[in-house]
């Protein structure tokens, strides 16, 4: 099995917190068991894989959810889309996929991993859930006096970018070119919320995170908006996956989502349809 990445976050206490409660009403019972003579609900796993700027709010969506379906308990592995779509295609198992942009999930559909019978019902190239736009993020007081994306040409300026490979990387290169400028980084970071950390840890003067990094960051980060970023605003996909050993939950949770999730996504500063 693959190795699954450091921010994977297991959602849902609902087989502890049942066994808590056994155990005080026995006085005695000290775990759940199929020996102990009650009704044993059969507890499913559902592996969610998710681009890095959806962390906070999928975590939240996967405890309202878990509340619903209190048989399902969420693992939500986050990472940069072109990451996780390696792991999609080395055959990690999972259940869903949700990508930071539609050029990643054209090449998990072009491998053949989105389940077809639900690609047929909701949209061969995944379902478009959200959408999300690039901010520069500075930190507190903004010490280097940033007030636009020029400001980050100057030298004087450090600056943390997503790496070229990964959606905001890309929809940075964009926003530069829009712009008609070169900016030289001083880091290249894998995904979203490392260039968020280089920013909330004052190790850069600035970086291009999206709006609902800096929403999530408080006041951890102060946010910029700038004209450019309106020619780069992500998609979000989602779609659930070929090798899904649960496919009608996995298809729950895509529902639930874009239904009762699409409150918590605007909220978080993301776009939805």
């Amino acid at each position: 099995m693959p190795e699954i990445p450091p921010r994977t976050r297991r959602a849902g206490t609902g087989v502890y917190r049942a066994c808590a409660v056994a155990a005080a009403l026995a006085l005695g019972l000290t775990a759940c068991s199929g020996d102990g003579g009650g009704e044993r609900t059969e507890n499913v796993e559902l592996t969610v894989m998710a681009a890095a700027s959806l962390t906070d709010v999928f975590t939240e969506i996967a405890e309202s959810f878990e509340e619903e379906h209190p048989e399902v308990t969420v693992v939500l592995n986050f990472a940069g889309s072109g990451e996780l779509a390696q792991q999609i295609a080395s055959g990690a198992p999972a259940d869903v996929f949700a990508s930071a942009d539609t050029t990643t999930m054209e090449r998990v559909v072009e491998a053949g991993d989105l389940d077809a019978d639900w690609a047929a019902e909701h949209g061969e190239e995944g379902l478009v859930f959200a959408t999300n736009t690039l901010m520069i993020a500075v930190p507190p007081g903004n010490p280097a006096g940033v007030s636009s994306l020029h400001d980050l040409t100057s030298e004087d300026v450090s600056t943390a970018f997503c790496a070229d490979e990964v959606p905001c990387g890309t929809a940075t290169g964009i926003a530069l070119e829009a712009a008609g400028l070169e900016v030289a980084p001083v880091t290249l970071e894998e995904d979203v919320r490392a260039v968020l950390t280089k920013v909330e840890l004052g190790e850069v003067d600035a970086g291009l995170v999206y709006e609902t990094d800096v929403v999530s960051a408080g006041d951890r980060v102060e946010g910029i908006g700038f004209p450019e970023a309106e020619e780069a605003v992500n998609e979000y996909p989602i779609g659930v996956l070929a090798n899904s050993e649960s496919s009608e939950r996995a298809a729950a949770w895509v529902d639930f989502v874009t239904g009762q999730g699409a409150p918590i996504m605007r909220e978080a500063g993301f776009g939805t349809p």
